[in-house]
């Protein structure tokens, strides 16, 4: 997200409370009563994003891991195609050797 962004979304917000406050008022509560329930939207909206926020932390699903990962696959690919079809063979033989259980005497 750029900082334009950010600061529209602000903006808006903003600009949100003010008509809720309006409407409110215009619907026959007091300038005090208007104000607690626009604040009470306000912070019930604050929380909620606040809420998807940090699920996005926790399952790490947030705009750079997922670049990173991203990035990590494409490299990974890249990696695999340069491989010479001996290489290739070598490296599943490999593979194919650390799937297998190792046998104890």
């Amino acid at each position: 997200m750029r900082r334009i962004d950010a600061i529209g979304i602000t903006f808006g917000i903003f600009v949100a409370g003010g008509i809720l406050y309006l409407i409110l008022q215009a619907t026959g509560l007091d300038s005090i009563q208007a104000g607690i329930w626009t604040q009470a939207v306000l912070v019930t909206g604050l929380l909620g994003w606040l809420g998807t926020y940090l699920f996005r932390v926790f399952t790490q699903q947030m705009t750079y891991n997922q670049q990173r990962k991203n990035y990590e696959d494409a490299v990974l690919q890249k990696r695999l195609e340069e491989l010479t079809p001996e290489e290739l063979a070598a490296l599943e033989a490999q593979l194919q050797a650390e799937e297998q259980p190792e046998e104890t005497t």
